[in-house]
């Protein structure tokens, strides 16, 4: 790979970086191609993708970006799986995928600038998905007015109640 190569590969993994949530670091020692393109096809589901660069290509494209604290992160053989969308989507893959692919070590991610270890990363792919979240929070806003008419009501249907009754009284 010549230098006009290299620039290519930092400035279109700058770019990455640059549009990326979440940043996820693994070392792929081990993992067969066949393995690998299976993770990748996981991944693209979710709008993410992996990719593989040297490590001292992966720290200067990282300059500039949300990602800078993991300068220090590239040793070894490193995989970098980024996000575009849903920080949560690759982390579930990943850690999938990590469970039946055990040569596949997840050792940390970034995200939005804040270091992640491997156990916070599972922590984050138990997570539900964004659809299940933003239905659960619409549920619980939409329970708010629901139970606060059922209280704003109960005190004139009381009232209704008691009239009712002394209606009855009297008729008896």
């Amino acid at each position: 790979m010549n230098r006009d190569e290299k620039q290519a590969l930092v400035q279109q993994l700058n770019e990455s970086f640059s549009r990326a949530k979440i940043a996820i670091l693994a070392d792929y020692k081990g993992l067969k191609v066949a393995e690998f393109e299976k993770l990748r096809v996981e991944l693209r589901k979710g709008n993410a993708e992996i990719r593989v660069a040297k490590n001292t290509l992966l720290r200067r494209a990282v300059d500039g970006t949300a990602f800078e604290a993991l300068k220090d992160e590239f040793k070894g053989s490193t995989a970098v799986a980024v996000s575009y969308d849903d920080p949560v989507a690759p982390a579930k893959a990943l850690v999938e995928f990590a469970k039946d692919n055990p040569q596949l070590e997840i050792r940390n991610a970034a995200l939005e600038g804040k270091i992640l270890s491997s156990a916070d990363l599972v922590a984050l792919a138990k997570l539900p998905a964004r659809e299940v979240l933003l239905a659960q929070l619409m549920s619980v806003m939409n329970a708010v007015p629901t139970n606060l008419v059922q209280v704003l009501s109960g005190v004139p249907r009381k009232f209704l109640y008691l009239l009712q009754a002394i209606a009855d009284q009297k008729e008896n």
